[in-house]
């Protein structure tokens, strides 16, 4: 009897639940029981804190619901090279949560392929084909009704930002994500009625092996970052997305967000591709200037400090011109972050003010929509450092400082009008614009160029900067925002207006302006390489014509260069730092360069689409080419790189502890200032441009289509003249001359190795070298000692990679500090 007693008990206490029944959870407890003692954080997605154990739990109220999720580092690492920033967004992801018994899975959907059909079989057919990843898994701990409740904990303290793979990738060793060292971050975890955010202080544990990452880290067998979630609403229907054209001057959206709609007719494309743009609507589209249904505004950091933070949101307020030529009133707004908000709120526009232990790049990043590409969010990144560097290129254009110790207002005034220029920049990619590199030939047409700082010297011969950067948004600018976020009245056809947006941009009658894209103004992303073929395509660079600028800016060089002094640094500073102004100084030439080198087997071209009347393509005249190649070689000269050797006599060897070696000059003098390696460095700048393969190929397939345009073979012959074959000079001239010699050889044999490069550009740079070798035997027993050893020394080293290509493969030139950003 007692047994059936105890049998009769546990059958009503199995029916004492709560609520927790069906689905694989009869024994589960009812959330509001299971959560009773937490704290409720409530938001779109509802959160439960328990701070007896610390664990952080998930309420699912709509399941099998898609949703945007984010994750982002909310607290950064510190190092430019490991680029692992403060605010740094990560993946955004169409996701949902999908229940399947106890267990609940985080799903991201697969919006790359899909079938825009009313036909739900037909859009099965293709959701079923292709893969979804599942970037969560939780047991369910209670549940009411088709409410779950699941610990979200682990999930939250995962290395979900892939920092981990970032060190590793960058060999600094191997590192995983320790949960005994990780916790839920609270003060930045909360709750919205559109989104909801959770932060979370991630340790990663590993075994150190790399110089950069122990720079930045206390202890850097103990990384400690935070790691941020934004779990986010669909946005509200009504946005039509915007089909990209790659005319319009708006980011290319690339591989990541390509669209394949397989309901599309046979005949029709199935890829398809969207701009990027936030969503603005006009009150009265009808009117010629209306307010917007709800303004873009976009929220500066707080802990930019003035006078940088007024510059900032000056700068960045500059895109309400853009607008306002578009028809919109005050559409554009730029405000103080509200005290106490985060940052990595999708609900705010931000621009970040972000710290790093080196200068390095800034960048306009954006939450979207996966589905339309609707921007959510737009988040810049500004590196602090830069207005320091513009300080310094300012500090040695005007070698300022006296003996009373006063600091001029230009220097500051110089920096704030490149951070002003800059703000605008990053906000533009926010926006969804593209660079455009040939804006700098339309005299300044956009802020989605690179500028380089247009100094002057004025008629009392001083150097001047008062046109150094431009101010206000570019007519590009506002063309480009003209097409993207024009609000058109009902009954107007927005798809011809948008073309004649276009047409009229690019028309000699309309604005006459030019379009170069990132893709086509250099090679790898953030890297300058020697290939670009478009002579308006080019970073840092000033004018319609590139090589009347270089010889303009090579001037300005000389007269800076003539005047170099201890007044380039303040009292009371280490002289060794007069290298940390020169090296941009005597490097001033060094993007122009590049400019002047795209005209040399270049090609002006256009992203023409059939009917819309662009010319496609077209050769660079002749007498354009020949100019280029005769400025590009007074670069070499010995008396372009030439130091005054009273100059070089006030550097010394840097001080114990300091640490800026690598925005100085190379050394084969030990601790020496070299000067020697600075014109090595300096010369390769433009031997990389000239003996380019790219370059090469290009000369000879122009060459092939037409016998006015030079070949390969004549601009090597140009460059042998002008050095090799130079008559012998003594003293500081003869050893410079014997620098660039060297680095030509080492650049010609690197292209005659080069298995990539065309093979008839291959065989003239080796026939050029054989020439030379035959040419030194002839010269080396009639020379004087140091020619001669300079020549027999040479022929010894063609012999030797004519006999074997490989013994020259690890050779490498002498590595210029680094230009990019200024």
């Amino acid at each position: 009897m007692r047994y059936l007693c105890v049998l009769v008990l546990g059958l009503l206490l199995s029916g004492c639940g709560g609520g927790g029944g069906g689905k694989g959870g009869a024994n589960l407890p009812a959330i509001d029981t299971h959560t009773a003692d937490m704290r409720h954080i409530e938001g779109f997605v509802d959160l439960y804190w328990d701070d007896v154990t610390g664990r952080l739990f998930v309420e699912v109220a709509a399941l099998d619901e898609p949703f945007i999720y984010v994750s982002s580092l909310s607290r950064g690492v510190g190092s430019n090279d490991l680029g692992l920033d403060r605010g740094q967004l990560g993946d955004t992801r169409l996701a949902r949560f999908v229940r399947s018994g106890g267990k609940v899975l985080l799903l991201a959907d697969n919006p790359a392929y899909v079938a825009d059909s009313d036909n739900a079989d037909e859009r099965r057919a293709v959701e079923e084909a292709f893969a979804r990843s599942a970037i969560g898994g939780f047991e369910v701990v209670a549940a009411s009704g088709e409410r779950v409740l699941v610990d979200g904990t682990d999930f939250f303290l995962r290395d979900a930002h892939g920092v981990a793979r970032r060190l590793k990738d960058k060999e600094q060793g191997e590192y995983r994500a320790d949960p005994e060292r990780s916790a839920i971050f609270l003060p930045r975890t909360r709750g919205f009625p559109d989104n909801t955010e959770v932060d979370a202080m991630v340790t990663l544990a590993g075994d150190a092996q790399g110089d950069i990452i122990a720079s930045v880290a206390p202890d850097p067998r103990a990384v400690t970052v935070h790691q941020h979630h934004s779990f986010i609403r669909l946005p509200e229907a009504g946005y039509e997305p915007l089909p990209y054209d790659p005319r319009s001057g708006f980011i290319d959206p690339g591989y990541d967000t390509l669209r394949y709609d397989y309901a599309t007719a046979i005949g029709e494309p199935v890829k398809r591709t969207y701009a990027w743009r936030h969503r603005l609507r006009k009150k009265q589209p009808e009117a010629a200037l209306s307010e917007p249904v709800e303004p873009i505004v976009y929220y500066l950091d707080r802990g930019a400090p003035e006078p940088v933070r007024s510059a900032l949101m000056e700068g960045a307020a500059w895109w309400n011109q853009a607008f306002e030529a578009a028809g919109y009133k005050d559409a554009f707004q730029v405000k103080l972050l509200p005290e106490g908000a985060d940052p990595m709120d999708v609900r705010y526009n931000v621009i970040q003010w972000v710290h790093r232990s080196t200068r390095g790049w800034s960048y306009g990043y954006s939450v979207r929509d996966p589905r339309t590409q609707e921007i959510l969010k737009g988040h810049v990144t500004l590196g602090s450092l830069r207005v320091r560097q513009d300080y310094l290129l300012a500090e040695g254009l005007l070698a300022p400082y006296g003996e009373d110790g006063e600091v001029p207002p230009e220097l500051l005034d110089f920096a704030l009008a490149r951070i002003r220029q800059l703000a605008a920049h990053e906000v533009g990619h926010t926006l969804g614009l593209e660079h455009n590199f040939a804006a700098s030939s339309d005299g300044r047409a956009s802020v989605m160029d690179y500028p380089h700082p247009y100094v002057t010297l004025g008629e009392d011969g001083e150097v001047d900067l008062s046109r150094a950067y431009d101010s206000g948004i570019g007519e590009w600018d506002k063309r480009a925002i003209l097409y993207g976020y024009q609000d058109f009245a009902e009954g107007v056809d927005a798809a011809a207006a948008r073309e004649r947006i276009i047409r009229d941009t690019y028309s000699a009658d309309g604005a006459g302006l030019h379009f170069v894209a990132d893709a086509h103004s250099r090679g790898d992303a953030f890297a300058i390489t020697a290939g670009p073929a478009h002579p308006r395509g080019s970073l840092w660079d000033n004018g319609a014509d590139p090589v009347a600028e270089l010889e303009r800016l090579t001037r300005l060089r000389e007269t800076v260069l003539a005047r170099f002094s201890d007044s380039n640094i303040r009292l009371g500073r280490p002289l060794a730092e007069i290298e940390n102004a020169l090296v941009p100084m005597y490097l001033m030439h060094r993007y122009q360069v590049q400019a002047a080198a795209t005209l040399i087997g270049g090609q002006e071209f256009s992203y023409a689409l059939r009917g819309d009347g662009q010319i496609p393509t077209a050769m660079i005249a002749p007498g354009q080419q020949r100019r280029a190649v005769e400025a590009l070689l007074a670069t070499i000269a010995p008396q372009a790189l030439a130091l005054r050797p009273e100059l070089v006599a006030l550097i010394p060897p840097r001080p114990p502890g300091d640490g800026d070696g690598r925005e100085l000059f190379p050394r084969q003098t030990g601790y020496v200032f070299d000067p020697l390696a600075a014109a090595a460095t300096a010369a390769g700048l433009t031997l990389d441009m000239l003996l380019d393969p790219t370059r090469a190929a290009r000369m000879n397939n122009n060459r092939a289509r037409s016998a006015a345009q030079p070949g390969f073979p004549d601009l090597l012959d140009a460059l042998l003249t002008a050095t090799w074959y130079a008559p012998a000079e003594s003293g500081q001239a003869g050893a410079l001359r014997r620098v660039v010699n060297m680095e030509i050889l080492e650049r010609l044999q690197r292209l005659a190795g080069n298995g990539r490069a065309q093979p008839q550009a291959r065989a003239e740079a080796l026939d050029a070298l054989l020439a030379l070798r035959d040419w030194l035997g002839q010269q080396a027993s009639s020379a004087v000692p140091k020619w001669r050893a300079h020549y027999r020394f040479a022929a010894a080293q063609i012999q030797r990679f004519v006999d074997d290509p490989q013994a020259m493969a690890g050779m490498e030139a002498l590595k210029a500090p680094p230009g990019s950003p200024i």
